[in-house]
């Protein structure tokens, strides 16, 4: 008896000193394995729309991200953080927000804030709006997030269920924005809307300048053609430190017969041929993200990758810090 006794408090003692214990802020900002104390811009979703993998895939490029859960691929958005005034911002609302705010507000090592400061909208594509869900009550039944948004994009939202919940019980406000007016979140960071061509079945297309204490960037994740746009994507680049652009097939490899025309983005190949003329400098501002699920450039180690790299471009990857 007292030997199965001694037995049942070993067991005890060896199960409560194994218990794990709860990962503390820092512990986490650690795992993250970025440190920011300037004001940046951090990646913290490359994919497209649809994720990588993507659902109903039998590809090669999905079979093995399906069977090995501990690679996490997140679709695309950047994080704003301004470390003056300690606040975060987001541009897009994904389907992955919940792990991608908790990343971003995690980062911000000095408050305490689960939620970020605002959320900027490029288009109502899947990919891009429908993280807003999280905000309402079901989830987080977050008060007043400000939301800005292009004037077609705030009448999707206010006119549609069920996103007009999310105005209604203001756990959203949203802010309309014009074409090529800054925004002025402080003394020292500015973000500016530009409309795109890009199938704007629900709303228009934004990409955004971003302007901040000593750099700037321009985030373009969609867009048909650069030839549909009214502005000259080589002379953007030359104006700011980092581009921030589409990239969502490589070549039309990856479409197969299907038509382009339906799914219309340039390709990664079809860029660099733009952008050859560039100088080695302006090359390196050039960050290629929105990859679809199957665009080698998700592959670090594949031959495409490695060839971008070599003609001086660089990969957007998730962590990915650029100092404003």
């Amino acid at each position: 008896m007292n030997r199965f006794l001694v037995i049942i408090i070993a067991f005890v003692i060896f199960s409560c000193s194994e218990k794990p214990k709860p990962k503390s802020k820092q512990d986490i900002l650690s795992s993250i394995e970025v440190g920011v104390t300037n004001t940046s811009i951090v990646i913290l979703g490359t994919a497209q729309d649809a994720g990588s993998p993507q659902i109903g895939c039998k590809k090669e490029c999905c079979i093995e991200l399906f069977e090995d859960a501990t690679i996490e691929r997140r679709v695309i958005s950047l994080g704003l953080i301004d470390t003056e005034n300690q606040k975060t911002y987001m541009f897009d609302a994904t389907p992955d927000i919940g792990k991608q705010m908790k990343m971003l507000t995690t980062i911000e090592t000095k408050n305490d804030k689960e939620l970020v400061d605002g959320i900027f909208l490029t288009h109502a594509h899947i990919g891009h709006y429908t993280g807003l869900m999280y905000l309402g009550k079901e989830a987080m039944d977050a008060e007043s997030t400000p939301v800005y948004v292009m004037p077609k994009m705030e009448i999707f939202l206010n006119e549609n269920e069920p996103w007009n919940q999310l105005v209604e019980r203001e756990n959203i406000v949203l802010h309309k924005m014009v074409n090529e007016a800054p925004v002025r979140l402080s003394e020292s960071i500015e973000v500016t809307p530009t409309l795109v061509p890009h199938r704007d079945e629900f709303s228009e297309t934004v990409g955004y300048h971003i302007e901040g204490p000593n750099k700037s960037a321009l985030f373009i994740p969609d867009i048909d053609k650069w030839d549909k746009w009214e502005k000259d994507i080589v002379a953007e680049i030359k104006k700011v430190d980092y581009a921030f652009i589409d990239a969502t097939f490589y070549s039309g490899k990856e479409i197969n017969n299907r038509d382009i025309g339906e799914i219309p983005h340039p390709f990664v190949t079809e860029s660099i041929e733009i952008f050859e003329g560039l100088s080695e400098r302006d090359k390196s501002k050039v960050v290629f993200i929105h990859f679809n699920h199957t665009n080698p450039l998700l592959d670090p180690n594949s031959q495409e990758s490695l060839l971008v790299l070599q003609k001086g471009f660089k990969i957007g990857r998730i962590n990915d810090v650029f100092e404003l």
